[in-house]
């Protein structure tokens, strides 16, 4: 058994399955998320802390269309089985696009389902996240990346049923300069270049009713984490922003789960540095409106 301090994963993402009472947690594990995909692991954990694994869920046929940097995998129940989205950037073309996957297990194997990625095939886009509408439609909620754009975009486009292709045209819901806690970001790696980021969205609906996302950028060159309302509860918004971030501790890449005791926890990975990052679990809590982080869990 290891601890959670004990596991290096980035961009951390659980499922809660009831009828097993288990969390299974996915995320990006190479070792050097820069270089070679490998593929992926998941833990598994009965109470949060103490966690089984890894167990290997993908590994890339001979014919897989990436080889490199493989991020962010997002596991969903859907339609009797699991599917997953997660980033590759394409041996085509050197960009970025959001793949979907699919198992009959939530500890896989994970196979292809979408021929490439979902996203468009002229844009370097990561951090496909699905969202399921009031009407039971299924979109994709995504970054354009700022490498290519300046000011990091965060797009929506609606999935077939079968989650195989897109069928509308990409939809811009807002830019990382839009909201007033965000700064430009200059990376390490592109010296130089001073940009706004977007990474990492996740949408949940609160209990409330509100319609809500959780999505990371940079202040003062530090990760952080930012909540966005939808005015008209709609995935197209508009988005309101929370004027100041909801994590700027160098963390980053959220999502929320309810525990088995209905607890909405949020998970993200900090600090943002390989190999030191690691996941953590804290509480989220709405109180007349106004978001808040509680304890570490």
């Amino acid at each position: 058994m290891l601890t959670i301090n004990q596991i290096q994963i980035r961009d951390p993402f659980i499922l809660p399955v009831i009828e097993e009472g288990n969390y299974y947690l996915y995320g990006s594990t190479d070792k050097n998320i820069w270089g070679k995909g490998t593929g992926f692991e998941a833990y598994v954990s009965k109470d949060l802390k103490s966690w089984e694994g890894p167990f290997t869920v993908f590994r890339p046929s001979v014919d897989f269309f990436a080889d490199t940097n493989f991020w962010a995998p997002e596991v969903y129940s859907y339609r009797g089985s699991y599917y997953m989205f997660a980033t590759f950037r394409r041996l085509d073309n050197g960009l970025l696009g959001t793949a979907v996957l699919m198992s009959d297990s939530t500890l896989g194997p994970f196979k292809p389902v979408s021929d490439g990625p979902v996203t468009p095939a002229n844009w370097s886009s990561l951090d496909g996240s699905l969202y399921i509408d009031a009407e039971g439609l299924p979109w994709m909620v995504f970054c354009h990346e700022w490498q290519q754009v300046a000011d990091g975009e965060i797009c929506a486009v609606r999935l077939s049923g079968d989650l195989k292709v897109a069928v509308s045209e990409p939809v811009l819901l807002f830019t990382a300069s839009q909201a007033a806690w965000t700064t430009p970001y200059v990376s390490p790696r592109f010296p130089g270049r001073s940009n706004f980021v977007t990474d990492g969205p996740y949408l949940f609906t609160s209990k409330s009713g509100k319609l809500m996302m959780l999505w990371a950028s940079f202040i003062d060159n530090q990760y952080a984490l930012g909540i966005s309302e939808s005015e008209s509860g709609l995935v197209t918004g508009p988005w309101h922003h929370a004027e100041n971030a909801l994590y700027r501790n160098d963390g980053g890449h959220g999502m929320v789960f309810h525990t088995f005791g209905e607890r909405l926890l949020l998970t993200i990975h900090t600090p943002n540095r390989t190999p030191d990052e690691r996941a953590i679990f804290v509480e989220l809590l709405e109180i007349d409106g106004e978001w808040s982080i509680g304890h570490l869990r």
